[in-house]
């Protein structure tokens, strides 16, 4: 929720690239965003807690994860940019974005760098946290990205997180206080991310109060 308050901040770069790339099927890069989100996926799982300098396989997995989040962007934008938005493209996009999230936070709760158990808590929040979003409007109230952890957010986290834990192993600082920096936010994403799915639950119960007293 806090980086979609900046969207407007990065919405001309967005606008700019649609225009360039308008010529394609919004679903084109939606799929492309499933693709690098795989892709992302695959090199979190095979990167080791050693420095890599020939293959730094966590630096590829933070580009993966960017292109991820840019193609994720841009498919909307072309869709508004010539006037083809529609409920099926609405759906594929919220489907497409549950798989590439699952496969990105997947693979890094494989890797060795971080505690299965604490990346299934990641992935309940994450999943919880999105769901609580999507049935609001479902039943019929507003789409909600209200609470602390979205799905930009998340994204944020896993882009820079990677460059930073890559950066510490060359200084020799595998683990802080016994994890690795990549397991700590998965722990981040478990907690914050399920305290967020109870803040949708919480405002979409409230908003139908809300209704019924006016």
């Amino acid at each position: 929720m806090v980086l979609d308050k900046k969207r407007g901040a990065v919405d001309p770069i967005l606008s700019k690239l649609a225009t360039m790339f308008s010529s394609f099927s919004p679903d084109f890069f939606t799929w492309l965003a499933l693709l690098c989100a795989i892709l992302a996926s695959i090199f979190f799982y095979h990167s080791t807690p050693t420095f890599e300098l020939e293959i730094p396989l966590l630096l590829f997995a933070s580009l993966f994860v960017f292109l991820n989040g840019l193609f994720d962007a841009v498919d909307g934008k072309i869709a508004k940019l010539r006037h083809i938005s529609s409920r099926k493209g609405d759906f594929l996009d919220h489907a497409i974005d549950r798989f590439a999230d699952v496969f990105i936070v997947g693979g890094l709760a494989l890797s060795p760098w971080c505690h299965i158990e604490i990346g299934f808590f990641a992935m309940i929040g994450m999943l919880l946290t999105s769901y609580m979003g999507t049935q609001a409007q479902a039943v019929g109230q507003k789409r909600l990205y209200a609470g602390l952890l979205g799905r930009a957010d998340r994204l944020a986290l896993l882009i820079f997180a990677p460059i930073i834990q890559y950066l510490l192993l060359i200084f020799f600082i595998p683990t802080i206080y016994g994890f690795s920096l990549l397991d700590w936010v998965l722990i981040y994403l478990a907690v914050i991310g399920n305290f967020t799915a109870v803040q949708r639950f919480i405002s979409t119960l409230l908003s139908f109060d809300d209704k019924k007293n006016k």
